[in-house]
């Protein structure tokens, strides 16, 4: 991000948003740092980024690699819950990422009223594959399927002449409102900020892909993760306290 706050960026507005490429990693790292307390271990002389949760049970790794996934969540065991893991390719736009990462570290979850990870696609019009237990949205590019009960689920984007976009993957102990959180975020219709080459786009394709391109403000550009940063801490800040009477009066009462 610019220095100047002033200067003019151009900024691309994509949709479908699992066609908009990853984005600014910072969008998951920086909240997670910030306004949750993870903390981040320091790799030296590599490009890896690594955090780890307040009560040491969660670590979140960003390990670019050709050839296998970038980002990767591996949680421990506990007394009520298996460990359990989700991966993601580097293409995975960071909004689904984030959708993870930020149901997992809500304070107020209730994760007894998770949504079927399948039904939040069903609600948004996605239709069977032609294999057991898959969903795939209306546009044929993007698929999430898991063959059964014990497997793992996939997400795959994928389209003809490009071959696989990305993959996400959830272990089979993954916490099903965090894959709901995941689906949610991918039926998003609204699209997503990038600011990029177009290059870096996995089709240009006007019948795949929307682009609007907006010229702002760098300030304001940034503004955005900090606006984030701010709402996801208030989720830990306890209500205030209402101010005591004064002594000899009641609570509640006013003069």
């Amino acid at each position: 991000m610019s220095r100047f706050p002033d200067e003019r960026v151009e900024v691309d507005y994509v949709a479908p948003r699992h066609l908009a490429g990853g984005g600014d990693p910072t969008w998951i790292t920086v909240p997670l740092h910030r306004a949750c307390g993870w903390s981040p271990d320091h790799e030296p002389l590599t490009p890896n980024v690594v955090l780890t949760s307040p009560d040491q049970k969660a670590l979140l790794r960003l390990e670019p690699d050709p050839d296998s996934q970038w980002w990767t969540l591996h949680h421990a065991p506990e007394p009520t819950a298996p460990a359990w893991y989700a991966s993601f390719g580097a293409r995975t736009p960071v909004e689904f990422i984030a959708a993870v990462t930020d149901a997992l570290t809500d304070p107020d979850a209730d994760t007894a009223a998770a949504p079927d990870p399948f039904e939040v696609l069903r609600q948004a019009n996605w239709i069977p594959t032609g294999t057991q237990n898959g969903l795939v949205s209306r546009d044929g590019t993007a698929f999430v399927q898991r063959s059964h009960d014990a497997s793992p689920w996939i997400a795959t984007v994928m389209f003809k002449g490009y071959g696989t976009v990305w993959q996400a993957h959830f272990g089979e102990r993954t916490p099903p409102r965090l894959i709901s959180a995941f689906t949610a975020s991918m039926t998003d219709p609204s699209p997503v900020a990038r600011i990029l080459d177009t290059r870096r786009l996995p089709t240009l394709n006007p019948n795949l892909v929307t682009r609007t391109q907006v010229g702002m403000r760098a300030g304001l550009v940034a503004f955005a993760l900090e606006d984030r940063v701010r709402t996801l801490s208030a989720r830990h800040t306890p209500p205030a306290s209402p101010p005591s009477a004064p002594p000899g009066q009641p609570p509640g009462r006013s003069r």
